[in-house]
């Protein structure tokens, strides 16, 4: 597996390098078929001089998805051993869930009737949630430094090419990138959907319908 170590507002020393490839090891393990390791460390400084961070970024590529896993701490070398420990947590999570999937095919039928999915560990959404999304009870700021009701609650916009999958590959492609939720569109419906972690092995999904007001199909 090949290793690429680049620094952002730092230098990356030797050893920095040697401890990084020497740890590489425990990843190519985990991930067989892997064919790049990228990390990238970040410094950062605080205009008050208070603190500063080092943030490490590790990325894998190769035959399949991308994972991704990232740490912050004062020390490289610690974010270094943090990020390693998130990226080996993910890699054995999707491989459980592999043998899992081996040993238990899984194939989603939804019931029209009552809406429900069976064979599959994923949970449609409950009203109440599907409710306090429409209405807006949770309140955001785009801007909240010229807000006088402040509120902690910030919404940050990312845009990514949309991509076709099932349920069940979603929730795949969520666990390797260790993120609590993921956007698609669900090749049965080509409608957008989120699938998102609950507790443990479950999951739930949040799907659009276009063909009616999401507010009003709630209220009904």
């Amino acid at each position: 597996m090949e290793t690429s170590i680049v620094g952002v507002g730092v230098s990356v020393s030797d050893r920095f390098r040697t401890v990084a490839e020497e740890k590489s090891v425990r990843i190519e393990n985990l991930a067989p078929r892997a064919q790049r390791l990228d990390v990238k460390v970040t410094h950062r400084a605080y205009h008050n001089g208070s603190r500063e961070e080092e943030t490490v970024e590790l990325t894998v590529t190769g035959k399949g998805p991308v994972v991704r896993a990232e740490a912050t701490d004062g020390d490289k070398f610690t974010a270094l051993d943090l990020a390693v420990d998130k990226l080996a947590e993910q890699l054995r999570r999707a491989k459980d869930k592999r043998v899992d999937a081996r040993n238990h095919p899984r194939g989603a039928k939804l019931d029209k009737e009552s809406g429900g999915l069976a064979g599959i560990d994923v949970q449609p959404a409950s009203v109440e949630a599907l409710r306090a999304v429409a209405t807006g009870e949770i309140p955001v700021a785009l801007n909240p430094q010229e807000d006088e009701d402040y509120t902690p609650v910030v919404i940050r916009q990312k845009s990514f090419d949309a991509e076709w999958m099932t349920v069940e590959e979603a929730v795949d492609r969520m666990e390797l990138v260790g993120h609590d939720f993921f956007l698609f569109i669900d090749v049965r419906t080509d409608h957008p959907a989120v699938v998102y972690r609950r507790k443990g092995w479950d999951y739930g999904v949040i799907a659009l319908e276009t063909t009616a007001s999401p507010v009003a199909e709630i209220a009904s």
